[in-house]
């Protein structure tokens, strides 16, 4: 886990489970980092929230996309 790749599963599909739990851990740290960071600045628990919540979905979100851009194409020919 924590891979800057995605990866596919054995049948060739994308490995949506690990991005996620990946995406989620990252968008994690991102969302606390600036709601801790906002609350020592404005002293103000609903904007400090708020301003977390939006760093962990563009955050998570982003480190889906590179991971989905970021992994290795399947080459196999179709049955």
């Amino acid at each position: 886990m924590l891979s800057r790749n995605g990866k596919n599963n054995s049948n060739g599909e994308f490995d949506w489970r690990d991005s996620v739990i990946d995406a989620a851990i990252l968008g994690g740290l991102a969302g606390l980092a600036a709601a801790g960071s906002a609350q020592f600045v404005m002293n103000n628990p609903v904007l400090s929230f708020v301003t977390g919540l939006l760093a962990f979905t563009t955050d998570f979100l982003i480190v889906l996309a590179v991971k989905r851009g970021l992994r290795e194409k399947d080459n196999r020919v179709p049955s």
